[in-house]
This record gives C-alpha cells, sequence and structure tokens, in this order.
C-alpha cells in the first residue's frame, strides 16, 4: 500500500507540473510538495517493510541528499497556500528561513559522507536483518546530540506545523473575504483547499503517533500492531494523493469560473449573455470574457496611464485572478502584457500629437501623459510599433 501510494504520488506530480508549470507557477510549490511527500513514503516502505538490502543500500548512499530535502515537504505546503491565497508565486528575502532545518541537517550529515560504502552496505545488511537497527545507528553529528526518535519525529512535527500554519492563513482569508476577492470567483479552491489541510493533518498526526510508539516497541511486531493508527494513516496519505483527482481543474490548468463575471456600466443585455455564458462552464467563454472586461476597462477607466500599470495592477483593478491574465496574455493573444499596454499608451501619444498638443508641450511630457516613466522608453517602444520616432511622427501634424 506505501509502495502505490508512493508511485501514485510521483505520477501526481508529472502531471501538476506538466500541465501546469507555465500557466500557474504556484501549482509548482504543490508539485514538489507531492513529490518530496512520496518521497518520504518511498523511504519509509524502503526502511521498514521493503526487506531489499538493494533499495536500502540505495537509501543510505543516498543519505546526505535525500534525508535534507524532506524538510521542505513544510515550505512547499504553505509556499502553495501563501501564493494562492495572495495570487502573487513569488518567493520573498524572508523566505530563506525556512531552509534552515534542510541545511542544519544537511551540514550534520557531511561527516556521513566521508563513511566508507562497505561500511553504508554492511549498515544496510543490519537494517534490513532487524529493522530497529536503526535506532543505534548514528548517521548525522545531530544523532549524538537528540535521541535518534526525535530526528526521525522532527520531519512529520515540522510538517504538522506547517500545516496548521497554512490552516491559519486559510482561515484568516476566509475572515477576510470582503477584503480579498481572489478566490471569489473560483469556489471550488476553498473545497480544495480543505480537503487538502484536512487529509494532510490526519496523516501527520497518525504519523507521530505511529513513530513514538514503533520507537516504544523498538519495531517489534511493526505489521500487526497499532492497526487504528496505520488505518489512519494510510487513509490520510490515500486521500491526500487521490483528492487533486476528483478536482481537474487543479490538475490540467486553467480553472473554470462557476459564476459569471460582470464589468461595471454594462448593458443588462450584455451581463445577461456573460451569465449565461459563463453558467455553461466552458473555457473558452472564460476567456471571452477576460478579454471583453480588458478591453472595457481599458477603454473606460485608462489604467495604462499609470506609469505602475502591470498586470498585477489589472488583476486589482478588473477583480481576475493575475495567473488568469497571464494565461490569457501568454496562450490566447500571444503577446507579452508589456507590449499590449504599450500599444494604448502609444495610441494615447499618437492622439496628442494629432490634436497638435505637440507644439505646445515637449514629446517627453507627451510621453509621460501617457504612461511612460521616461524619455527612452517612449522613443524605443513607440519606434517599435510605429517603425518612425515621436519626433518624425510629430513633424507631420506640425
Amino acid at each position: 500500500m506505501l509502495l502505490f501510494s508512493s508511485i501514485l504520488g510521483i505520477f501526481l506530480s508529472l502531471i501538476l507540473l506538466y500541465f501546469n508549470a507555465r500557466k500557474n507557477r504556484s501549482t509548482i510549490y504543490l508539485c514538489l510538495f507531492f513529490l518530496l511527500l512520496s518521497l518520504y513514503g518511498f523511504y519509509q516502505y524502503v526502511l521498514l517493510y521493503s526487506k531489499s538490502v538493494f533499495l536500502t543500500e540505495i537509501l543510505l548512499v543516498g543519505f546526505s541528499i535525500v534525508f535534507p530535502v524532506l524538510y521542505l515537504i513544510g515550505p512547499m505546503l504553505y509556499w502553495y497556500i501563501r501564493s494562492v491565497l495572495t495570487d502573487d508565486s513569488r518567493l520573498k528575502r524572508n523566505d530563506i528561513w525556512h531552509l534552515l532545518p534542510l541545511i542544519i541537517y544537511f551540514l550534520s550529515s557531511i561527516p556521513y559522507n566521508f563513511v566508507t560504502l562497505a561500511d553504508k552496505i554492511q549498515a544496510a545488511v543490519e537494517v534490513v536483518k532487524d529493522v530497529s537497527y536503526i535506532q543505534t545507528y548514528h548517521a548525522t553529528i545531530l544523532d549524538q546530540i537528540f535521541p535518534v526518535s526525535a530526528i526521525y519525529l522532527s520531519r512529520p512535527i515540522l510538517v504538522l506545523v506547517y500545516t496548521l500554519w497554512s490552516a491559519g492563513l486559510f482561515i484568516n482569508y476566509l475572515i477576510k473575504k470582503k477584503v480579498s476577492e481572489v478566490l471569489s470567483k473560483q469556489h471550488f479552491m476553498k473545497k480544495w483547499l480543505c480537503l487538502l489541510l484536512g487529509f494532510l493533518l490526519v496523516l501527520e498526526v497518525t504519523q507521530i503517533i505511529l513513530i513514538i510508539k514503533a520507537f516504544e516497541m523498538h519495531f517489534s511486531d511493526l505489521y500487526f500492531t497499532l492497526n487504528v493508527f496505520r488505518i489512519f494513516s494510510a487513509a490520510g496519505l490515500t486521500g491526500l494523493l487521490i483528492s487533486p483527482f476528483f478536482f481537474p481543474f487543479i490538475l490540467y490548468g486553467l480553472p473554470r469560473v462557476p459564476q459569471p463575471l460582470t464589468t461595471p456600466n454594462r448593458s443588462d443585455d450584455l451581463q445577461a449573455k456573460t451569465a449565461e455564458k459563463s453558467r455553461q462552464n466552458f473555457e473558452s467563454d472564460y476567456i471571452l470574457t477576460i478579454d471583453e472586461t480588458i478591453t472595457f476597462s481599458m477603454k473606460e477607466y485608462q489604467p495604462y496611464l499609470q506609469p505602475d500599470c502591470n498586470l498585477a495592477y489589472i488583476s486589482k483593478l478588473i477583480n481576475i485572478p493575475k495567473h488568469h491574465l497571464a494565461y490569457y496574455f501568454r496562450e490566447v493573444k500571444k503577446q507579452p502584457f508589456n507590449d499590449f499596454r504599450n500599444e494604448w499608451r502609444i495610441n494615447h501619444a499618437k492622439a496628442l500629437i494629432q490634436e497638435g498638443k505637440a507644439s505646445e508641450i515637449t514629446l517627453e511630457a507627451i510621453g509621460s501623459l501617457s504612461g511612460f516613466s521616461s524619455r527612452n522608453a517612449f522613443i524605443t517602444d513607440f519606434k517599435k510599433i510605429e517603425g518612425v520616432s515621436p519626433g518624425a511622427y510629430a513633424s507631420r501634424y506640425n
């Protein structure tokens, strides 16, 4: 069961990575979370149940690499939840502290790299003969400071802390839902996050109990005892790995939106048509709605005139998640957002020039009034779009 779940988790990670890496960057954290969780499950299977000297040898030879990386399970979960709730997948400078457990464990395992291969193979043989051998096997400096059981408990406890931390972020978001509208059009995301955190909470609590009891029993009769906790642990892991398959919008890219998107001051007929299309729940209709909303907003509110107009600015203005807009410009318009925005700016500048403003104010001022932050950017983008400089274009109207 544990081996099957580990293979399923790796397969799930590959699906997430293939379908979402370019469409939704935050899903990369989820992919790595499932991958590392699956590696942890495989590590437990090899150590406790496989009775394979070969697999145990591989595990111990790659000890200083595999074991420290498992401390990233919690941070990957936290970064995924945070990026989903804030619609911002970028890492922050303070996120370096999340790597501290990994760094500490990696540094403490460096002396293990100088252990001969023959000693590692012998240790693998001893583990296969009697799994309780891991209680006396010291592979890091930390094993000489803390009990071995504490080292093995540190991973699930750390993941449990991150699970509760992420749950706190999610609950805080739900309480302040009027302030944050990232998931306002994606109600299935709330169900998905509840299932993700719920199954993980069950898994980690039972894992902690199982590890404590296993060390107390010196791993004797591990197959036949603690059945209740093993059942709950298996249920938590299975539910965790299967749940994404019940949310194909998570697995396969751009989420559909169950509620219609409307824009301010649009006619009742157009709103009704948009609502009907949204209810059909097709991705193409949602894309059409995004296109209409952006065009309306650019004409009505002229956000491109603001120097800080970027994808996040537009996302907040029209209340559409930023990664949906990124998908729209990348996959549908086949045009970077900056080029799309600059076309509106250049058209605005051309209108000012045609009105005779070039004889009243400088071209640099016209560029500034059109949203450009510098004279060079205005000239460069004007030439790129019109094929001539602003000065040459203005000379036609003088």
